[in-house]
């Protein structure tokens, strides 16, 4: 685990329970990278998790949340394929 402080100084130990309660609020993740930003009273805390899973992109097709259309059947296909389908404009 890597760990960058940056801001005001802090002692080891109270850096020692920023990790602990990082490692307790994720009991079941790996910490890669943990930055403190001490700023008197308030510390921000931004970490990153070893092997992290990137997001799957989810959407509503048909009135379904799906990730991917290879469970549904030809019915299914045939209704988003012939959905009407609006441009994002920006």
């Amino acid at each position: 685990m890597k760990i960058n402080t940056s801001g005001e100084t802090i002692s080891q130990e109270e850096i020692n329970e920023y990790v602990k309660y990082v490692q307790a609020k994720y009991p079941d993740k790996e910490i890669a990278t943990l930055d403190l930003n001490v700023n008197g009273d308030y510390v921000d805390l931004n970490y990153t998790f070893e092997n992290d899973v990137p997001f799957e992109r989810i959407r509503r097709i048909t009135g379904y949340l799906v990730g991917t259309l290879d469970r549904f059947n030809d019915g299914k296909r045939a209704e988003e394929r012939d959905r009407v389908k609006h441009d994002v404009l920006l």
